[in-house]
Formats: structure tokens, C-alpha cells, sequence
């Protein structure tokens, strides 16, 4: 990079510094327009600040884009014209359902206070007794719906549920094994505890015999 290139909009640092010597008086501009304008002039370092310089400058432009790229992907949906003609046909069609709604309340309301059927059917009167018994039925099949529309659902499941049971039937006999053998145990034990116990007071009376003997005499 030639540091007394000229650059659209941009001053340099090489430039700064030569601009300050004229002002301060420490050279004029006929010693500056005799220095010969080569790269080699000015320090490697200097040059590598102004292109770090440079490059900072540019990073920090690429960032700025980036981060007003981000908020415009972020907030597509509200400044895009694309969604927002979107939202816009679907608020005109919600309006427009609205404007008709609004125009039909009377007959809507009419629709709603009417009953679906007739107060009052109609009926034979040889029919009543037989409508009676079906109502009785309708009653008792509208209470029993809800239990068998659960047992109809539950048919899939049925061969799971009977080795669920079949499973728990088997773990119950083999506790109930269990417990039969520990009841023999505690048995044959208390047996031998009871035996030794009359082995015991047996030893204690013939003892006891002995020392009444002995005395005796």
C-alpha cells in the first residue's frame, strides 16, 4: 500500500502526520512535494497499524451488516410485504365474516331461540304405553353409553390385560408358596421350642424328686 496514493474520502494516518508538520512550521510543502513518494518511505509499522486500521474498519462494517440483516430476518413478519399482505387478506376476510355476522344478528338470533323439535309429539293413544317402555329403554341405554362405548374401546387391549392378569395371578400363588413355607418353618420351630420346654420341666420335677428323697432320709 503507497501512502501518498490519494483515496477518495479518506485521510490517512501518513497524511495526518505531515499535515501537522506544516502547520507546526517543522517542514514546508516544497520540502514535502520533494520527498519522493515510494512506499518505502514511512516504517513497516506504520503501514501494518493503517492496514489493521483498515481491516478493523471493515470487520466492524461486516458485523453492522450482519447484526441489520439478523433484525430484518427477526422482524420479517412484521416489515415484510410479503407477510404482511398475508395478515392483511386474512384481517379483510375476518372483517368481512364479522360484516356478516353483524348483518345476519337478527335471523342468527331467531335460529338460536328456536327449538331443534316440536314441544310436544303427537302420539296415539293405543301407542302410549308402548312409548313409555321405550322411553325407559332410551334412559337406560343413554346411562349404559358411556360404559360400553368403554368397553368396546377397551377390546384391543384385552389380551394385554389378561396376561396382566395372568402375571399377577402367578406372582400371587408363588407368595402364597411363600407364605405356606414360612408358616411350616414358624410351626416346626414352636414345635421343637414346646418339646424342649417339657424336656426342661420333665428334668426339673425328677430333680426336684431327688432332693425330696434325698432329704428324707
Amino acid at each position: 500500500m503507497n501512502p501518498w496514493d490519494p483515496i477518495t474520502f479518506t485521510v490517512t494516518p501518513a497524511a495526518k502526520i505531515l499535515a501537522r508538520c506544516v502547520t507546526s512550521g517543522t517542514m514546508t510543502q516544497e520540502e514535502l512535494d520533494a520527498i519522493p513518494r515510494e512506499s518505502e518511505v514511512f516504517s513497516s509499522s506504520l503501514l501494518e497499524a493503517e492496514q489493521l486500521s483498515r481491516i478493523r474498519h471493515d470487520l466492524d462494517q461486516a458485523n453492522l451488516d450482519l447484526e441489520l440483516l439478523r433484525l430484518e430476518r427477526d422482524g420479517a413478519d412484521v416489515t415484510h410485504s410479503h407477510y404482511l399482505s398475508q395478515r392483511f387478506a386474512s384481517l379483510q376476510q375476518f372483517t368481512s365474516h364479522l360484516q356478516e355476522v353483524l348483518r345476519e344478528q337478527t335471523v342468527l338470533r331467531e335460529r338460536l331461540t328456536k327449538p331443534l323439535c316440536q314441544q310436544n309429539l303427537p302420539i296415539q293413544a293405543d301407542l302410549h304405553r308402548y312409548v313409555v317402555e321405550l322411553m325407559g329403554m332410551v334412559v337406560e341405554f343413554i346411562q349404559n353409553l358411556e360404559v360400553k362405548i368403554k368397553m368396546v374401546r377397551a377390546i384391543p387391549n384385552t389380551d394385554n390385560y389378561l396376561s396382566n392378569l395372568n402375571n399377577g395371578r402367578t406372582q400371587l400363588l408363588a407368595q402364597v408358596t411363600e407364605v405356606e413355607n414360612l408358616y411350616k418353618q414358624v410351626l416346626k420351630r414352636r414345635g421343637h421350642s414346646q418339646t424342649r420346654l417339657v424336656d426342661k420341666d420333665f428334668q426339673n420335677e425328677n430333680h426336684s424328686l431327688f432332693v425330696q428323697d434325698t432329704s428324707g432320709q
